[in-house]
C-alpha cells in the first residue's frame, strides 16, 4: 500500500490548495495558510506562474508547431492543463505528465479529460534515465521528433548543482529542435519571497531562491527565445499591467535546443 504521507505537506498539494483546488490535506492547508499570512501575494505569484504555462504551451503548439510535451513535476491536475491547451490547438498533440506524488497520479488517472494521447507517469525528476526508459513515455512520445519539456515551479525544490545537472541531463535526451520552458522562484522582485522560501523549508519542503543570473543558467547551451528570462507575467510581453512586479516571485523562460 502506498504511503501518501498525508501528515506532512507536499509541494504539489500546497500549490493545489493555493490555486483553489480540492486535492489536499490538513498538513498542506496549514502550511499554505502560514505562507499566505507571510505573503498574501503568493497566490497571485502562483497564478501568474500557471498562466505562463498556459501561454507557453499555446505558443509552442500554435506558433511553433510542437506536437509533443513532457511536463515534469506536473502536480495535481488543474484545468486547463497542458494537454487541454495543446490539443485544443492541435488534437494530435501528445503529452506525458511526470510527478513523484502518488496522489497526483491517482487524481490524473481519474481525470475524465485525460485523452488517449496523454499519460501520467509516476516518476522522479531526479531519475531522468528512468523517465525516458518508461514504457508509457516511449509509447506516447517519439523521441526522434522535437519535444517541449516543461519544468514549471519545480527546480526551486532542488539545490543548484543538482538542479542544473538534472535539467541538462533531461535536455540531452530530447532531439535538436526541442524546447525547454522553465520557471523558478526569485526574490529579485520582492525580498519577502526569501522569507516565504524559508517557510517552505521550515515545513519540510526545502526551497532555493535564485537571482536572474542563476535562473538564466538553466538555459545554458540552449537558444533563449525573446524576451529571455523575465518575471512570469512579462512573458512574452507584459500580459497584465494591473499586476505589479512585486506580486510575482517567479522567473520564466523558453529556449530551443539547437
Amino acid at each position: 500500500m502506498l504511503d501518501l504521507e498525508v501528515d506532512r505537506p507536499h509541494p504539489a498539494r500546497v500549490y493545489d490548495y493555493i490555486l483553489g483546488g480540492g486535492q489536499h490535506f490538513a498538513s498542506d492547508r496549514a502550511a499554505a495558510e502560514d505562507m499566505l499570512k507571510g505573503w498574501p501575494d503568493l497566490r497571485m505569484s502562483m497564478q501568474q506562474n500557471r498562466r505562463f504555462m498556459h501561454r507557453v504551451v499555446a505558443h509552442l503548439a500554435g506558433d511553433v508547431g510542437i506536437r509533443q510535451f513532457l511536463d515534469i513535476g506536473a502536480g495535481i491536475p488543474t484545468s486547463p492543463n497542458a494537454h487541454e491547451i495543446a490539443q485544443r490547438i492541435a488534437p494530435d498533440s501528445r503529452v506525458v505528465y511526470v510527478d513523484n506524488d502518488p496522489i497526483a497520479r491517482a487524481h490524473a488517472l481519474e481525470d475524465d479529460d485525460l485523452s488517449s494521447h496523454s499519460v501520467y507517469l509516476q516518476a522522479d525528476f531526479r531519475d531522468p534515465a528512468g523517465i525516458f526508459a518508461a514504457p508509457d513515455l516511449l509509447g506516447t512520445l517519439d523521441l526522434s521528433r522535437p519535444v517541449a519539456v516543461l519544468v514549471i515551479a519545480m527546480v526551486q525544490f532542488i539545490g543548484d548543482d543538482e538542479a542544473y545537472d538534472l535539467v541538462r541531463s533531461t535536455m540531452e535526451k530530447v532531439p535538436p529542435g526541442s524546447y525547454l520552458a522553465l520557471t523558478t522562484v526569485t526574490a529579485d522582485s520582492n525580498p519577502t519571497v526569501a522569507r516565504i522560501a524559508q517557510d517552505y523549508t521550515d515545513h519540510g519542503m526545502p526551497m532555493y531562491v535564485r537571482d536572474h543570473k542563476s535562473a538564466e543558467q538553466f538555459f545554458d547551451g540552449l537558444d533563449l527565445v525573446a524576451p529571455g528570462v523575465v518575471l512570469a507575467h512579462h512573458w512574452p510581453t507584459l500580459v497584465d499591467g494591473s499586476v505589479r512586479d512585486a506580486e510575482v516571485g517567479m522567473y520564466a523562460g523558453l529556449a530551443r535546443k539547437p
